[in-house]
């Protein structure tokens, strides 16, 4: 079922932003007198084609991993003559900057508004409140307490752990003093605090943009309650079900389900005896964890099982919800800041701040829009707006068959006054296929280490 419903959520992912990516470029082409002979969502093969009065064909295609807008072009084939003024390539530089860039654009304007929707609707966000602190980290030093909660890093201000986390990406590579704002637990006034860094999460696999900094999130106390089991897992063979309460490893007391899970990460293989609870019954079970390799080479037990959540105190959970015409701006906001986001973490990726091995491909994709979907609407919207900045960022990178290198092109030809040869534009192509296609098979590769 899980699979199922990873695969349903990358196709409804993948549409969308395909079929809005093609939207704008097809929306643009018609508005500049270009006659667009198909629209296609994937790439094959048509399983479902129609034609409109313009003879534009519309269709869906098998290989759902793309789209394309195809335009009369004479490049491609001869155009007859009473046609040669709808050809893309009879139109002027600036027509065809704007049919290229309102693809990439059009992800923006679906990005932002997905984020409109989210602030109209509301989102509830957990309050970053500092939990355990590392002795001899940089939070420790700073005297960062536990029980502070976060409002400002940089001097920007921060809701929730989604907002902290992302202001903490954001400053990959950073070396200073890192100035956290934090109000102590029961304190009316927040106070400043200078946490030392160095390189901070430069070349770190993944990053660990807390724990970098010596602290983690405050949870409530999670008891050992299973609340799902996968099956043909450990947990399932063992005879583990939904509801069980572990109290004990070993004859050892299981205090929560954060102890549980300690004590499984370090038993890959090893035979464990629990003590549990069902019903009011008291039994004992036999279960062998798995051995899960990670990607460092180190492996860690694994059972298939997660825990029954618990409800977070009402004092701590924060709703940001705003009307119809302030949400614009802050849907504008939000975009910008994960525009800039995404274009700062590429850049660092290529001078070596961050590792290759954080390139994500179709296989990650569908894990996360399946594990999004799951956790419900609002989550599923974010995910589909961050992906759609992402794909609109990817394509504005300056490389021969991406959008961004037909816009190289087109700004030289505004700044020489002729076009880009085509010898030249043929050797981009090959260049350009050999970049994407090596990005590919990274991604692809980094895709199913993590699976395994």
């Amino acid at each position: 079922m899980g699979l199922l419903q990873n695969i349903l959520a990358v196709l409804v992912v993948l549409g969308l932003l395909v079929t809005f990516h093609e939207f704008g470029h097809f929306w643009v082409a018609r508005r500049c007198g270009v006659k667009v002979l198909r629209f296609s969502v994937g790439f094959g093969k048509p399983f479902w084609s129609t034609t409109d009065r313009h003879g534009t064909e519309f269709a869906v295609a098998a290989i759902p991993l793309g789209g394309y807008v195809k335009m009369l072009d004479e490049r491609e084939a001869p155009v007859p003559e009473d046609q040669l003024d709808q050809a893309f390539n009879r139109k002027s530089v600036w027509a065809r900057i704007a049919i290229v860039a309102a693809g990439p654009l059009a992800n923006f304007l679906l990005a932002l508004v997905a984020y409109w929707a989210l602030f109209v609707a509301g989102t509830t966000t957990v309050a970053p409140i500092v939990g355990d602190i590392t002795p001899d980290s940089p939070a420790y030093e700073a005297g960062l307490p536990e029980g502070a909660e976060i409002t400002a890093i940089q001097s920007d201000p921060v809701r929730s752990w989604e907002e902290v986390n992302l202001k903490l990406i954001s400053l990959i590579g950073y070396s200073g003093e890192l100035a956290v704002e934090a109000r102590p637990e029961g304190a009316s006034q927040a106070r400043d605090y200078a946490l030392p860094v160095q390189s901070y999460l430069a070349r770190q696999d993944p990053p660990q943009p807390l724990e970098s900094l010596g602290f983690m999130p405050w949870r409530p106390s999670v008891p050992a309650v299973i609340g799902q089991v996968v099956d043909g897992d450990a947990a399932a063979e063992a005879g583990l079900e939904p509801g069980d309460r572990i109290v004990s490893i070993d004859g050892a007391p299981v205090t929560d389900w954060a102890a549980f899970v300690s004590i499984i990460r370090e038993s890959g293989g090893r035979t464990l005896e629990l003590g549990v609870e069902r019903d009011d019954a008291s039994m004992a079970l036999s279960l062998v964890p798995q051995r899960k390799p990670l990607e460092n080479g180190a492996e860690v037990g694994y059972i298939g099982a997660g825990v029954t959540p618990v409800d977070w105190p009402e004092a701590l959970l924060r709703e940001v919800r705003y009307g119809p015409l302030e949400a614009v701006g802050q849907a504008f906001s939000r975009t910008g800041e994960m525009i800039v986001l995404t274009v700062d973490a590429i850049r660092k990726m290529l001078v070596g701040l961050i590792s290759p091995s954080n390139l994500s491909g179709p296989i990650t994709i569908a894990q996360i829009s399946g594990d999004s979907a799951r956790a419900g609407m609002e989550a599923f919207v974010g995910f589909l707006a961050y992906l759609s900045i992402s794909l609109g960022v990817l394509n504005l990178l300056p490389i021969p068959v991406l959008d961004g290198g037909h816009l190289l092109y087109y700004f030289i030809e505004v700044v020489r006054g002729r076009p880009v040869s085509e010898r030249a534009q043929a050797m981009g192509l090959r260049i350009g296929l050999a970049m994407i296609g090596t990005l590919m098979v990274m991604a692809l590769y980094f895709d199913l280490m993590r699976l395994w």
